[in-house]
């Protein structure tokens, strides 16, 4: 290194770490700019001696790389975006935590959108938003209410990145991740019946949502497959909420005053109803046995604890970054990506006293 270029790196360790170029670095490392990148960029065959001295150079000088000229250069941002509702309730934040998780594992940043209502069909604004932000892939971890998937129909997705879809029915041609609610819902009932319970009822979540209608399917048939019968005055309609869930078992009892058996379609519902069965001073699970579905972390502590369905929601997180990675890459090497799947992830039944047969 000549005596020009040690005055330089002398004085390059005196800049803002910000300031700091590749070019700087090149002069620090006695190398070519050519060569810095590509140690930055993990490129190229480098001996391990002249990557040692480049990372030693950056260390020293402490420079951080320029992420948006990166971007500008790679036509990607390194980054996916989440639109997402309810991250104040428990279910939509456990999914956030493993897209999180998995997306820092990958080397993304998050561009978090959030809908104040799950129902609204028109997405026009967000998605506009979305594309002037040059995302790389979008995950779309709003629940299918109503017709809130009315803007698929639209032609939209033509010129929109990869979508990873949460919690929605299968639709040829879209990546889905969703937990399986069929699944889940007849691991409850069928438990039920397992402890001798022949009259199982049912409280929904709104029927508008597709994760009831699962559930609600998944409870029908494990009632049909043990040749019991589900009987529309076994089912009453709940928000999701424990006043909801408080105000649909006064319904049921009235409808079915002799029930031995509920799978509520939340935790939150059966805190409701299990207020209603204390105040009748039934004994739970002797005269009622109770199964919901979530598990908060609240319902091991409900009375009894509560027997519910464990959704693996960080899982779907984690799956949905992946696939969304997957499909990217793909992209970016002129690659054709996997065949649009639907992967649904089994959820795990956690047997506590609510249901269990003394």
């Amino acid at each position: 290194m000549s005596d020009r270029e040690l005055g330089s790196s002398s004085s390059l360790s005196e800049k803002h770490p910000l300031r700091i170029t590749l070019r700087d670095v090149a002069i620090f490392a006695g190398v070519s700019t050519k060569t810095v990148s590509r140690v930055v960029n993990n490129q190229g065959e480098i001996s391990e001696k002249t990557r040692h001295r480049v990372q030693d150079a950056i260390d020293q000088l402490g420079y951080h790389p320029n992420i948006l000229a990166r971007s500008l250069v790679n036509n990607r941002t390194n980054t996916l975006a989440v639109v997402a509702w309810g991250i104040d309730y428990f279910g939509p934040s456990r999914v956030l935590v493993g897209i999180e998780n998995q997306a820092n594992k990958l080397g993304y940043s998050l561009f978090l959108n959030l809908l104040c209502k799950p129902d609204d069909p028109n997405q026009d604004s967000n998605l506009d938003t979305l594309v002037s932000h040059r995302v790389d892939g979008i995950i779309w971890a709003v629940p299918e209410v109503g017709n809130n998937r009315a803007w698929l129909e639209q032609g939209r997705l033509e010129h929109l990145p990869p979508i990873v879809f949460l919690t929605m029915a299968p639709r040829p041609g879209f990546e889905i991740v969703a937990v399986d609610n069929q699944n889940g819902a007849r691991q409850a009932t069928q438990h039920l019946i397992d402890q001798g319970r022949s009259k199982i009822g049912i409280i929904t979540g709104p029927m508008t949502w597709w994760e009831s209608r699962e559930r609600y399917s998944g409870w029908k048939t494990a009632l049909e497959q043990a040749h019991l019968t589900p009987s529309p005055s076994l089912v009453v309609e709940s928000e999701w909420s424990a006043s909801g869930g408080e105000q649909a078992m006064r319904k049921l009892l009235m409808q079915e005053p002799h029930i031995d058996g509920l799978f509520a379609s939340s935790d939150q519902i059966a805190l409701g109803s299990l207020r209603v069965v204390h105040e009748l001073d039934w004994c739970v699970p002797q005269d009622l046995a109770i199964a919901g579905f979530d598990n908060i972390p609240e319902s091991e502590f409900f009375w009894p604890p509560l027997t519910t369905v464990y959704q693996q929601l960080s899982e779907v997180g984690r799956i949905a970054v992946q696939a969304l990675h997957a499909t990217i890459e793909a992209n970016r090497r002129s690659k054709m990506p996997n065949e649009a799947s639907v992967r649904l992830v089994k959820p795990d039944l956690i047997v506590r006293a609510s249901s269990l047969r003394a």
